[in-house]
């Protein structure tokens, strides 16, 4: 606890220094259009070692690998398939923007049976699938999942990781380019990862500071920009995405009570309140004390008699902790660390002065 509340301090004293720091355009918005694409696709892997697909189990398995071994020459739907080193396993990706025929990409492949483990085995070749159906990539290679797995002859087993998903590195080829034609583009709209007014109408300035009419904010989230005469889009959004800009953002206080973490922004203020922080401890003790009966009575029985023993504990009283109007973010921390209050207690406090409408900011819970 001690430990949280003193990396709560130092960034408090980072926030409390002048924001003199900008972003670049790039870091805060997202360009329309420039993106990546998920790819989605349904394969088979083969080599395992008898961690496979139980294939009673798994009738699409089955069903893939006879289908799989008939496009091969091989017939095999007549005979028991009794094999455990083969699994069905979905395979995705993620298509870069502009990624062209002939890159190489990653591609996680997971289970899709009651397969043990797919360490060590092969995915045999799986066209990947765009939103629309399309294929833009062929995924073949070598799965490598990272995980440790290891059993005595007791049957007792120990697993570290998850074996049951992999990693295909540069496992994928792209087959097929997705139509973008960004250089011939007269506007591009950016959207603001964290939308705001003040950013917004901050990043149109920039931008029409170095470009004179090249940039419209339409709203807190987005940006229009339209290049000037006789510059391409790509040249001409090289450019801005360089552009400083300092990010504006509204008063929040973002709590975790799981894991105790308090963070709050800077422009958090607080209004003119008085804190007092204490503890009441109530602690019951039972010693229960057997009552034995006189000697030579008659009727007599042991008897269990309660005591209980009742304390309070309440702790003294600090100062208390007056906050004038407008206090900033570094006055209000480093006055709840004076009354040496826990992350937990400060949760609560933060959380009292809201309701008493003190605190200028919202409060988010985790």
């Amino acid at each position: 606890m001690r430990r949280l509340l003193s990396v709560l301090l130092i960034a408090t004293a980072f926030l409390a220094q002048p924001a003199l720091a900008k972003s670049r355009i790039k870091d805060i918005v997202e360009f329309e259009g420039v993106r990546e694409n998920q790819l989605v696709g349904y394969g088979i892997v083969v080599g395992l070692n008898g961690t496979g697909d139980a294939l009673r189990n798994a009738p699409f398995t089955k069903q893939t690998l006879e289908a799989m071994m008939e496009r091969l020459g091989v017939n095999v739907r007549e005979t028991n398939l009794n094999t455990k080193n083969v699994a069905a396993v979905m395979v995705t990706a993620k298509l870069p923007p502009f990624a062209a025929p002939g890159a190489q990409i990653d591609v996680n492949v997971s289970a899709l049976g009651d397969a043990k483990s797919l360490l060590g085995g092969t995915l045999l070749v799986t066209p990947l699938l765009g939103a629309d159906g399309q294929a833009y990539a062929a995924a073949q290679g070598t799965v490598q999942t990272g995980s440790v797995s290891a059993g005595g002859a007791s049957g007792s087993s120990i697993t570290k990781g998850v074996p049951t998903a992999g990693r295909i590195a540069g496992g994928a080829t792209v087959e097929k380019e997705i139509g973008f034609q960004l250089a011939s583009m007269d506007q591009m709209r950016m959207t603001l990862r964290n939308p705001d007014f003040t950013t917004a109408r901050r990043i149109a300035d920039a931008v029409n500071g170095a470009y004179p009419g090249a940039a419209s904010a339409e709203n807190p989230t987005i940006v229009t920009l339209r290049p000037p005469a006789g510059q391409n889009m790509v040249a001409f959004l090289a450019q801005v995405e360089n552009l400083p800009v300092e990010p504006d953002s509204a008063a929040k206080v973002v709590i975790d009570e799981v894991a105790g973490v308090i963070v709050m922004g800077d422009a958090v203020r607080v209004s003119t309140v008085a804190i007092q922080q204490g503890n009441l401890t109530i602690t019951v003790r039972e010693q229960p004390a057997v009552s034995q009966p006189a000697p030579f009575s008659r009727g007599g029985q042991t008897t269990v008699i309660p005591q209980s023993d009742l304390s309070v504990d309440e702790e003294k009283g600090k100062q208390f902790l007056t906050l004038r109007t407008g206090t900033s973010l570094s006055t209000l921390v480093q006055g709840l660390n004076a009354l040496g209050v826990t992350p937990r207690d400060m949760i609560s406090i933060l959380q009292t002065i809201k309701a008493a409408g003190a605190l200028q900011a919202e409060i988010e819970v985790m």
